[in-house]
């Protein structure tokens, strides 16, 4: 991110749209312009009027508040969101993918093609075990999203997860606090529960939201669900239990019940989560408490948990250390900070590293930006063509005026000038058959340019289905041993040039080869590739396990269209390993299909 370049930061919450306009400074330093929120009412909660409303609140609100930028870091709501934190055990780095893949595939409650996903290897346990934060958001929904953003102008870099977007905003902002913390940030539909301490992070998601609050009372004095939220917040506090008066408001005496009956359901479940976190996960008991969300600014809502869980209790500042311009009203500020949490979070993954850096965006819109990026190249390739064409239609009307020329002016005393400009013609002639040469090579560039990469792609991805293929079958058979390749070398063959020295015979050339079926390789390009790698011996499922493994290694190559199945093969002087050899080495030869000119 350049710096002094501003950039926006939007928290699609269920309750609440929320902006805020960032610009970084020196030093990892965050500066505020300008923010701005709309409560999305019943609408934004519902499935159905959910993108229309988003559109029309964000359009809203770039109206009315002239932000600048129009690049967006997008935050999706937590009740959209699947998010877990699995624990691995240990094992060779080149395996953790795959097992992570496989734990995605045990763990999302969706098949893996129908969601965007990734992960985070937050570090490791005391007991060597790695601990992984998974996230993922149904496909439907994150297109949903960026389809919203660009119908609004905006050009999107990256879709970050509240919890994600916490935890490093509390990190930027609290990164001195000793002991563990609990973060507790209310939203309309779900609340999320965070464990900061030591570096670790642990967070849960909570289905108790301040939407329930709305719902209840609504139900009991039968209004309307905008009509209820209004008075919740003018009116509603949390009741304080005990022998405390009720108030003479009986929608006022109604909400604060109802609020506590839900704070109360919602400390229950963060009692059991404080035990599950100091039981299962070995953590420490929470020293303090920052509430943060919409919800968590009613009245007495601190003095509740501060009374049943024991702990001082405050409400987070996630601008504690973002600096904020003249013009931005610290009064305003100050009434909605606490819900800006994951806002002042997608700010500072423009800055440095993050403790937690995921990014769910969808494949189509990768493709879209990467088609974009090879566009000039597109672009230059037409524009070279038109060119091409248009000198072959200069030569043509140039070459047609000189022999009309010479025709009409063919007489004795006209052959010297006739010879001009057959000399005229030849310089022609030679210069656009250096432009055709010179195209010709600009062609060869583009299409080439990202071969080498689609190369090595295809070879990990056909080492990752033969390994997929055989751990399935060793799964099926109740076996914990994983099957795993890696590449030692990667060794392209380069032809050898023949350097004739001043004064020797001439070196005879071989024989051509009359093989009709072999491709014809041009001296100045490569097609074949050496591969030297390393396995994990398998011969503990069976003694022939890695025969077979190989031979399925082979058949993967040999039917991929990108490789010759005549010149592809394996090294048949492979060594049978010991029993007690953690992995064995075998090489192999790719013949390309399609060789790779070298200039």
């Amino acid at each position: 991110m350049l710096r002094g370049k501003s950039f926006l930061c939007l928290d699609f919450g269920a309750g609440t749209l929320k902006m805020a306009e960032f610009e970084p400074g020196e030093g990892d330093s965050l500066r505020l312009k300008q923010f701005a929120s709309k409560p999305l009412g019943l609408e934004g909660s519902q499935d159905e009027t959910r993108e229309a409303t988003i559109l029309a609140a964000i359009k809203e609100l770039l109206a009315a508040k002239s932000f600048g930028a129009s690049r967006a870091n997008i935050c999706a709501p937590g009740s959209q969101v699947f998010a877990k934190f699995v624990k691995l055990p240990p094992v060779d780095a080149a395996k953790v993918t795959q097992i992570i893949q496989y734990e995605a595939q045990q763990s999302v409650p969706f098949k893996l093609e129908e969601v965007v996903w990734d992960y985070q290897i937050l570090g490791a346990a005391p007991g060597g075990e790695l601990e992984v934060l998974l996230a993922a958001i149904k496909s439907e929904i994150v297109e949903g999203l960026f389809r919203t953003a660009e119908q609004s102008g905006l050009t999107l870099n990256l879709v970050d997860v509240s919890t994600a977007a916490l935890c490093n905003s509390f990190r930027y902002n609290y990164g001195d606090m000793d002991g563990c913390t609990m973060l507790l940030d209310i939203g309309a539909k779900t609340s999320n529960l965070l464990f900061l301490e030591k570096g670790r992070i642990y967070s849960r998601s909570i289905n108790i939201g301040a939407n329930a609050i709305t719902q209840d009372f609504a139900a009991e004095f039968k209004l309307p669900f905008n009509e209820a939220e209004r008075l919740k917040i003018e009116e509603g506090f949390v009741s304080l239990g005990g022998a405390y008066e009720e108030p003479d408001n009986p929608a006022q005496a109604a909400i604060s019940k109802i609020s506590r009956q839900v704070m109360t359901r919602l400390h229950i479940q963060m009692n059991q989560t404080i035990q599950f976190y100091r039981g299962q996960q070995g953590g420490s008991a929470p020293q303090r408490l920052y509430l943060a969300g919409g919800a968590s600014m009613m009245p007495y809502t601190a003095q509740f948990f501060g009374e049943k869980l024991n702990v001082p209790v405050e409400y987070f500042n996630p601008f504690r250390n973002v600096h904020v311009d003249e013009g931005v009203s610290l009064e305003e500020l100050a009434k909605v900070a606490h819900a800006f949490g994951e806002v002042v979070g997608l700010g500072i993954r423009n800055l440095a590293h993050c403790p937690v850096d995921l990014n769910l965006m969808p494949g189509s819109y990768l493709q879209r930006r990467a088609f974009n990026q090879k566009k000039p190249y597109f672009i230059a390739s037409a524009l070279s063509l038109v060119a091409v064409v248009l000198a072959f239609g200069w030569f043509e009307n140039k070459t047609a005026d000189i022999y009309a020329e010479a025709v009409s002016q063919f007489t004795a005393n006209k052959v010297k000038d006739l010879e001009d400009r057959l000399g005229e013609l030849t310089v022609a002639q030679n210069k656009f058959k250096a432009e055709q040469e010179q195209l010709g090579k600009f062609m060869e560039a583009v299409d080439g340019r990202s071969a080498w990469s689609e190369i090595l792609a295809n070879i990990r991805e056909t080492f990752i289905k033969a390994e997929d293929a055989q751990d399935a079958a060793t799964l099926a058979q109740n076996v914990d041993t994983f099957s795993g390749v890696w590449i030692e070398s990667f060794t392209p063959v380069v032809p050898e040039k023949k350097v004739q020295r001043p004064g020797a015979l001439p070196v005879p050339r071989p024989p051509p080869d009359n093989d009709p079926d072999k491709p014809s390789v041009p001296d100045d390009a490569i097609s074949e590739i050496n591969l030297k790698c390393e396995a994990i011996n398998l011969v503990s499922l069976a003694p022939d396990a890695n025969t077979k493994f190989l031979f399925a290694v082979e058949q993967a190559f040999k039917t991929n269209a990108m490789f010759d199945p005549k010149g592809t093969a394996l090294d048949p002087n492979i060594k049978d390993p010991e029993p007690t050899v953690f992995t064995f080495e075998f090489e192999m030869k790719l013949q390309l299909a399609k060789p790779i000119k070298l200039r």
